[in-house]
């Protein structure tokens, strides 16, 4: 399994925290990261989007189903309750989003990524090959609120 560079991660937490300010007005607060396995419950949302290029991987934006709809009603500015295919269109949105800034910002520092379309996975899933170590970074808002970024970065696209 490649390592990581940590300065993959700062571009994705960057673009994150910016995107979530501007489509729905959350201020995130950054937890501390650490090294996980890609492991959800079954109350877990996840969008996931590959990442190609100079770098490979994945990028995996998960969070609960509570969570998942209250994002949804901030980006579609009604309420949302369920996850229908409004909702789900939604989060791929914001997926594209903040998957496509990161990788503007990558570009800046002269590391061509190109993203591809998020998928919505929900429920209990592990998923089992991983193209380096996993950082999830746990960010919160509304001091409850938890929306968890997991990235999986190798310099070894293809691996």
């Amino acid at each position: 399994m490649g390592e990581m560079k940590i300065e993959y991660i700062n571009p994705f937490l960057m673009a994150a925290s910016s995107v979530l300010q501007t489509a729905c007005n959350i201020q995130l607060t950054s937890g501390k990261p650490y090294v996980k396995t890609t492991s959800f419950n079954e109350d877990s949302i996840v969008i996931c989007i590959g990442i190609t290029g100079q770098i490979g991987g994945q990028a995996l934006i998960a969070f609960s189903k509570e969570v998942a709809c209250d994002i949804a009603s901030k980006m579609c500015m009604m309420p949302i309750e369920s996850l229908d295919d409004l909702a789900t269109s939604a989060l791929c949105e914001l997926g594209n989003m903040v998957l496509g800034n990161a990788a503007t910002m990558l570009s800046t520092k002269g590391v061509i990524a190109d993203i591809t379309p998020p998928i919505i996975i929900k429920g209990n899933f592990v998923m089992e090959r991983t193209y380096a170590r996993n950082v999830c970074i746990p960010m919160t808002y509304d001091n409850d609120k938890v929306v968890e970024f997991d990235v999986s970065i190798t310099e070894e696209p293809g691996r």
